[in-house]
Formats: C-alpha cells, sequence, structure tokens
C-alpha cells in the first residue's frame, strides 16, 4: 500500500509540469527506438546474408588458385599458378566426398538480340554448375555432354537477361543471341532468384557450356576456379583434405611448400559475414545508445531542478515524520516512472521506424524479442542510475534547513 501511495504521488508530481516530463522523457524514446531499429537493421542483415549464402549452393566448397611468389614478393592471384580441367576431373574421379564438380571460366559480354542489347557476365561451367547452386530451370533444359563436348553455341540464360532482351514475360526459348559477335541459341530459362544481400542481380546472367566459353570466346587452356559440393554438411572437411590432398600431388608440392590453391567453403564465408556483420550491429547500437545516455543526462538533470523547487516540500515532509529512504524512494520512482514510459513508447516508436525503413528504403530487417526486452532494461537500468544521484541528494536534506529554503 505504501508503494503505491509513492507512485501516485510521483504520478500528481509528474503531471504538474507535464511539458518538462514530455521532453525529459523525448532523450529515453529516442534512444530506445533508435537502439530498436539499429539492432533491427543489423540483425536483418545478418539473416539476409546468411540467407543468401545459403542460396549459393548446397555444401558448397570452391577451389582458386592462390598468389604465386617471386623472390618473396606475392603477386596477383592466378598470376602463373593456373587450374587445369585435368585437376577438374581428378578432383571427381578420385575424391570420395564429392558428389558434384564442374570447372568454371568467367567473362563478360555484350549480348544482341534484334534491337536489343545487353551487357552480362558469361560462365562456362557443366551441367553439375545447376546442382551444386541449385539453380532450377523455369523453361526449357540445359545441354549434355555431347554439346559441352563439341562446344556447342547453346546457353541458359536468366530472367534479368530475357526481359531486357526480348521483355517482361517472352519467352526466350529457341531465340538467338550474339554473345562478343558469336551467334548462340537459348536453351533454357532459369528460375528467378532475385538479388541477394550484396546487391547483386542473381538472374542477370548467361551460362553456357565449359568448353564452349573457353575455347570459343576466352581462348584460354586453363579454368578460374573449380566448384564443388560434399555429399553431406559433415563432409565438408573430409571433402577438403580430400580435394588437398590430390592437388598438393597433382602440383608436385613438397611438404614443406605451401599450397598453391585456396579452398573456401561456405562455413569460412559465413563466419567472415556473421562476424562482419555483428561488429556493424555492436556499432550501430553502439551509437544508438548514446541517445540513451543523452537522455539519462536529462533525467538526471531535471530531477535535480525539482530537488531544488520542492526543498521545502521534502523539509515539510520529514517534519511530519517521512524517513530520509522514503524522500529517496520517492524522487527514484519518479526517475524511474520517467525512464519508463520514455522506454515504452521508445519501443513503439522503434519497431514503426524499423516497419518504415523496410518500406520505404527496402532494408533488410529484422526485430527480435532480445532487443526489445535489451531496450527497455537499459532504459530501466538508466532510470535508476541518473536517479539516484539527485534522490540521494533529497534525502539528505536537513530538515530544518529545509523549512528555511525560500
Amino acid at each position: 500500500m505504501k508503494l503505491m501511495n509513492q507512485l501516485i504521488a510521483a504520478l500528481r508530481s509528474l503531471s504538474k509540469n507535464k511539458m518538462r516530463t514530455i521532453l525529459t522523457m523525448l532523450g529515453i524514446i529516442i534512444g530506445v527506438g533508435s537502439v530498436i531499429a539499429m539492432l533491427a537493421i543489423g540483425q536483418g542483415s545478418k539473416e539476409s546474408i546468411q540467407k543468401t549464402i545459403s542460396s549459393l549452393g548446397t555444401n558448397l566448397l570452391t577451389i582458386f588458385p592462390s598468389a604465386s611468389m617471386y623472390g618473396g614478393v606475392r603477386s596477383e592471384a592466378g598470376s602463373s599458378v593456373r587450374l587445369t580441367y585435368e585437376d577438374y576431373l581428378a578432383i571427381g574421379e578420385q575424391c570420395p566426398a564429392v558428389m558434384y564438380s564442374t570447372p568454371m571460366v568467367r567473362t563478360s559480354g555484350q549480348l544482341i538480340a534484334g534491337s536489343q542489347n545487353w551487357r552480362t557476365s558469361v560462365y562456362g561451367v557443366t551441367p553439375d554448375y545447376f546442382d551444386i547452386r541449385e539453380l532450377a530451370i523455369e523453361s526449357g533444359s540445359v545441354w549434355g555432354p555431347v554439346e559441352d563436348k563439341a562446344a556447342a553455341k547453346v546457353c541458359v540464360i536468366g530472367h534479368t537477361v530475357s526481359n531486357y532482351l526480348f521483355g517482361e514475360g517472352a519467352d526466350p526459348i529457341g531465340q538467338m543471341v550474339r554473345v562478343n559477335k558469336i551467334p548462340f541459341k537459348i536453351i533454357g530459362l532459369t528460375a528467378a532468384k532475385g538479388q541477394n544481400a550484396f546487391g547483386q542481380d542473381q538472374d542477370d546472367m548467361v551460362i553456357a557450356p565449359f568448353s564452349t566459353v573457353q575455347q570459343r570466346m576466352m581462348t584460354v587452356n586453363y579454368i578460374n576456379s573449380i566448384m564443388v559440393s560434399a555429399k553431406t554438411e559433415k563432409m565438408i572437411p573430409e571433402a577438403t583434405d580430400e580435394i588437398t590432398q590430390l592437388l598438393r600431388i597433382r602440383h608436385k608440392l613438397g611438404p614443406s611448400e605451401d599450397n598453391d590453391f585456396t579452398i573456401r567453403s561456405q562455413s569460412d564465408i559465413a563466419s567472415t559475414a556473421a562476424s562482419t556483420s555483428r561488429v556493424l550491429t555492436i556499432l550501430l547500437a553502439s551509437i544508438a545508445s548514446i541517445s540513451l545516455l543523452v537522455g539519462g543526462i536529462g533525467i538526471m538533470n531535471i530531477m535535480l531542478v525539482s530537488v531544488t523547487e520542492r526543498t521545502r516540500e521534502i523539509g515539510i515532509r520529514m517534519g511530519v515524520g517521512a524517513r530520509g529512504r522514503d524522500v529517496l524512494m520517492q524522487f527514484l520512482i519518479e526517475a524511474l516512472m520517467i525512464s519508463l514510459m520514455g522506454g515504452i513508447i521508445g519501443i513503439f516508436l522503434g519497431i514503426l521506424a524499423s516497419d518504415i525503413i523496410a518500406g520505404v528504403m527496402s532494408w533488410p530487417v529484422s526485430i527480435s524479442i532480445e532487443s526489445i526486452l535489451l531496450s527497455f532494461l537499459f532504459s530501466t537500468a538508466i532510470g535508476i542510475f541518473f536517479g539516484w544521484y539527485p534522490a540521494r541528494k533529497a534525502a539528505r536534506l536537513n530538515p530544518i534547513d529545509a523549512l528555511r529554503y525560500e
């Protein structure tokens, strides 16, 4: 009952100066809202990146040629060390933990179809690429071993390429397109995947037989990378070890020599992305938390002013029997109520701001219960911390001096 009386008295005291109370709460409202919005942006970005990494393919491993060494100076990646088609064949034949594998060469090309043209990336791969990347064919089909061996001029395109060259909703199957002046017949259209978390359009690409791109477009005898898929997620380390041992033998590397290739897995990319996203989230939340500290300083300032204004009232209360801890509790409850009300309003403001950011700016956001609880508890702690000093100052007033205060 005593606590209820203190709460009622605190509400009456705060309602006497409504505008001052609202302005004091404003710092907490902005601080809590900012923290929730920033955490939502950071968490949304993390989830979006993880989803994008997952969409790259099942149990994906990518093998790149490493930079070579000249006189202790590391040169550009792939400057002399090359991966070969024979390396790809050996991996497929001698690595039991590998389910799918494909060599890859990549270039860019100017596409022309009728009066329309478009520039995009051209990938030279084998049909296993579609299984590794989990690329579904919406219409048409993928080329077979015969077309790959003959370096056939056929290709599969994404929705973005189809829309720019033939128009929205048009069926590109069977159409001819010139890629860097080389005529290609479109035999397949991939299912739309949209943009990934890095802003890359996953439908803006041309996929053609590996031999066609390597021999007819790039005229090279090496490959840019080898993509493989382990049989299961648990077999990724096993597949990595098998590929490493095989390539070291094929490249005639001694026990003391470093690998002249690099194997990257989804787990490595996911770990790096998660670490980067975590740092970004902490940075954004830390910046937003400054608003909470400013709000807390505002609470302390107003409560000190309130103590000064109500010095005579404090003296009267002590004169009729109120103890120092009763006065301390009274002012601490007032500070806490300002902080709690500001925190509740700030939570709704943060959720609203997150929805606006997601709708207007199309940024990925994800509001978690943990971020709401964290912001609410932090605002409560701010109220107690910054309200303690003014409350203690009020509790330590001498009743006689307080009654004499004008």
